[in-house]
This record gives C-alpha cells, sequence and structure tokens, in this order.
C-alpha cells in the first residue's frame, strides 16, 4: 500500500492513524482538508451542558422524576423497534404470499400485527402524556442548570490568561453535585433555586482561586460578574464594550481637566465619552 504525499509515494500501512486535535471551538480547515479527514468536535457546548446538569439537579432534587424519565425513553424506543418489526413482518409476508386471501397463516400475522401494533400504540400514547408532565416538572429546575452551564465557560476561558488554567468537566459537574447537597433545603423552588445558585457559586469560586495567582483573581471575578449579568440581561452590550476597548476619539473639544494632577488626559477624554 502507499500513499502520495506531495510529489513523493511513500509506503503506507493501514494500521497507521494520525490525529491533530486544536482547543479553537470552531476551527476553519480548507476544503480539501475537510474531504479526506474525519472531523471530531469534542467541545461542550451551553445546551448540551445546560441539559447534563438539568439530568444531575433532578437526579438528586426528584430521584423518582428522573427514573421514571429514563424508563420512558428506553421504553419509548423499545416500542419503536417493536413496530420496527411488525413492518418488516407484514412487508414479508406480503412479499412471500402468492395469494395473501388464501393464505390463512398470512392472514393471522397481519391480524396479529394489528393488534399489537394498536396496543403499542396506545401505550406511547400513555408514555407521550407521562414524559410531558414530567419535562414540565423538570423545567422548574432549567434556570439553576443554565446559569451553572454559563459559569462553566467562565473558567474554561481562563486558559487565555494562562495554559495551566484548565479545568475538567468531571471536576465542574462534582462541585456542582457537591453544592446541590451542601445547599440549604427548601420546599418552596424559587427559593431553593436561590439556595442552589448562592452555593454553587460560591463553591466555585472558593476552589477555583485556590489554583489562580493572586494576580488573576481579580479577572475571574470580574468573569463572573459578566455572565451572570448578561444572563439576567443586566448587562449593556455597548457598555460592556466602552468598559474594555475605551472609545475613540474625533478630535472632539472637550473641558478642562479639572484633575489633572492625578487623571490623565486619555482617561478624562474616555470619562466624557461615557457619558
Amino acid at each position: 500500500m502507499t500513499i502520495k504525499i506531495g510529489d513523493s509515494i511513500i509506503e503506507y500501512s493501514k494500521d497507521f492513524r494520525f490525529y491533530m486535535t486544536t482547543k479553537l471551538r470552531n476551527p476553519h480547515y480548507l476544503p480539501e482538508v475537510s474531504t479526506k479527514v474525519t472531523l471530531i468536535n469534542f467541545m461542550i457546548t451551553f445546551e448540551g451542558l445546560s441539559d447534563q446538569l438539568l439530568g444531575l439537579v433532578v437526579e438528586k432534587e426528584k430521584p423518582e422524576m428522573q427514573i421514571k424519565k429514563e424508563q420512558l425513553v428506553i421504553e419509548g424506543a423499545q416500542n419503536k423497534n417493536k413496530l420496527q418489526e411488525i413492518e418488516d413482518s407484514i412487508l414479508h409476508t406480503l412479499q412471500n404470499s402468492k395469494d395473501i386471501l388464501g393464505d390463512a397463516k398470512g392472514i393471522e400475522i397481519l391480524q396479529n400485527a394489528k393488534v399489537v401494533s394498536d396496543d403499542i400504540n396506545k401505550k406511547q400514547i400513555i408514555a407521550d402524556k407521562t414524559e410531558k408532565e414530567i419535562d414540565l416538572a423538570r423545567q422548574g429546575y432549567r434556570p439553576v442548570a443554565m446559569r451553572s452551564s454559563g459559569l462553566f465557560f467562565c473558567i474554561s476561558d481562563l486558559a487565555n490568561i494562562d495554559p495551566m488554567y484548565q479545568y475538567s468537566l468531571d471536576f465542574f459537574k462534582g462541585l456542582f453535585v457537591s453544592a446541590i447537597g451542601a445547599s440549604e433545603k427548601s420546599d418552596d423552588l424559587d427559593e431553593r433555586l436561590g439556595y442552589l445558585n448562592k452555593e454553587f457559586l460560591e463553591s466555585l469560586y472558593r476552589n477555583i482561586c485556590r489554583s489562580l495567582f493572586e494576580k488573576d483573581k481579580m479577572i475571574f471575578s470580574m468573569l463572573l460578574t459578566i455572565k451572570i449579568m448578561e444572563m439576567e440581561n443586566e448587562m449593556d452590550p455597548a457598555q460592556l464594550k466602552f468598559f474594555l476597548t475605551g472609545g475613540v476619539s474625533l478630535g472632539e473639544e472637550l473641558p478642562v481637566n479639572p484633575c489633572s494632577e492625578w487623571m490623565s488626559e486619555r482617561l478624562w477624554g474616555e470619562l466624557n465619552r461615557l457619558g
């Protein structure tokens, strides 16, 4: 076996495997590369992590509900498989019968298939209704799952400051589960969600700060604050952009700097543009 690389033809082993990895969330590859390789994206998404955390919090808060949900998913898959088997059996009977009206065995198979199919469909209707009721109850915990999912991307962004600031998803989910057990209990759902959010935020901050240099702790605090404000629709994107980049001077006339002894002209100009 050979393979052509550039102008050279070299021997090629079928056991050879070449893997390239990147931590870019959406890497761009040229079309000629994309058509010749298998691309696998292992990066967790906000929606995917939210669903995982929702499953964890419901499993701890309402274990019977989570078990029922998993049973319904399994039963739904089994019912679909049975219906597929029935359809295959009907098609096989029709294909191999020369006279279906005179084939007693074929008619019996079709009748049994109809009875089983109707029974499965009735069970599936009940299961779908029950699953919707469970999903509706589960959605009550969706806010804490979405908020916690957003916080994960705050700690993943820390790697942009220093490559050693990298934390696994298992570590994050472990903190989340611990916070569920350590948070204050309440029968009121809204109050309980508040306790969960408070406990997890404090636990996350404490544990992450243990691994940060002192100079980076303030940046981490700012990342958490911005992310929480964004998720609660309390952050003005224009104000955030100005805070991070400053304004652009267009040569406008500015008032005299009243605090020139400690405030630079650049800062005075940005304060005026902010207003």
